[in-house]
């Protein structure tokens, strides 16, 4: 059994039945990459299930929407209790393997799910989410996407803000993982300066083999290496090959790629099943993946390598992860909120903001009045 890794599924579940377990049927289900029998067939032991919503959501209803998502994550754990086991730590992955379950943990796909809220960005750490993708592919209010690497989105905040840069060091405290996937170039180097965990890429593959600007260069696949960090194999053809067609092989060659300049224990499998119209020929659904690990046992690949990429590298920087977090204990909890000015919206109220406001301002009187005193 092996742990792979990003999997839209959920987002599946929303688009086809709109949330509606009672009448889905995940052993049959077969308008997807994946169902309970593909899983199997597969051998897939742990999924990152991703909790995510589109950008167009953002500063509207993205809180409410990933909630549900979330949600949708525990029920499928409690409607299938024989398959799937909702785990929230490097020891659960390990305890559902042990009970030959598919250990199933919570990715919120996208940093415009916590609304600019260190609040939200909590309690979602509260519900099980052990990993944020910092943004998808749209700006926030704190960190800049992708797409500004192609000129499709300006540079609003030149990487990571001084917000973005406490988003990060909260994740470290509460033990979530930070995941760079779908992030500039510039906000990569940023995070990987600030965080004081490793980081994952959760499904993105290496640029020298198809520049497509979801893909990670060179110069940061060697400092993912210096910070214990992960880069997970997108299977998504664009980004493959940067064409319409891929086949297994061509998968095999990121993987060969990022071990030769990272090292085996910076690379893992990403997927990405169900989150893209495209996928490899012979990578057609999750069940495929013994055959991807055939591949690269016939490149070589020891059974050390591939077991670190099949589970270990993600279970190392998930522990090392959890222990960042057990060193930053007493830290106080992140709480200076985002300037107002940079949310203000029809969907935004002020409270809270006011009250700041009006402690400035008595503070301003007084000053004045202290200095009049002393004039006269």
């Amino acid at each position: 059994m092996h742990d792979a890794r990003h999997n839209d599924l959920p987002w599946q579940l929303l688009s086809l039945y709109n949330n509606q377990m009672s009448k889905v049927d995940l052993y049959n289900l077969n308008r997807t990459h994946t169902n309970i029998h593909k899983l199997r067939e597969g051998r897939v032991g742990g999924q990152f299930w991703a909790a995510y919503v589109p950008c167009d959501t953002q500063a509207k209803d993205a809180v409410k929407r990933t909630l549900e998502q979330i949600d949708i994550v525990h029920q499928m754990c409690d409607k299938y209790p024989e398959v799937f086991m909702c785990v929230s730590s490097s020891a659960g992955i390990a305890e559902a393997f042990h009970a030959k379950k598919v250990a199933s943990l919570i990715g919120v796909e996208g940093g415009h799910s916590i609304d600019s809220s260190f609040g939200v960005l909590r309690t979602f750490h509260n519900l099980g989410v052990r990993y944020m993708t910092v943004t998808h592919s749209c700006n926030t209010p704190w960190v800049d996407n992708w797409l500004v690497d192609t000129g499709s989105d300006p540079a609003t905040n030149n990487g990571l803000s001084e917000f973005g840069k406490n988003v990060i060091l909260e994740m470290n405290r509460l033990g979530m993982i930070v995941d760079l996937a779908h992030v500039s170039a510039k906000t990569m180097k940023d995070v990987l300066e600030v965080s004081q965990a490793p980081v994952i890429f959760s499904h993105s593959s290496a640029y020298e083999l198809c520049k497509h600007a979801r893909n990670v260069q060179d110069d940061v696949l060697r400092t993912v290496k210096e910070k214990r960090g992960l880069v997970m194999v997108n299977f998504y053809n664009d980004y493959v090959t940067c064409s319409k067609n891929a086949n297994l092989s061509h998968v095999a060659d990121h993987f060969d790629y990022i071990k030769r300049i990272a090292g085996y224990e910076s690379v893992g499998f990403g997927g990405d099943y169900d989150g893209v119209p495209r996928v490899p020929q012979g990578l057609e659904d999750v069940s495929k993946y013994p055959d991807l690990v055939a591949e690269l046992l016939r490149r070589g690949w020891t059974r050390m390598e591939l077991e670190a990429a099949l589970a270990g590298n993600l279970i190392r920087v998930f522990s090392e992860v959890e222990q960042t977090s057990t060193k930053m204990n007493n830290e106080v909890p992140k709480d200076e909120p985002i300037p107002y000015n940079e949310i203000k919206s029809d969907c935004h109220t002020n409270y809270g903001y006011n009250a700041a406001d009006r402690q400035l301002l008595g503070q301003g009187l007084f000053l004045v009045c202290l200095l009049y005193t002393l004039l006269v």
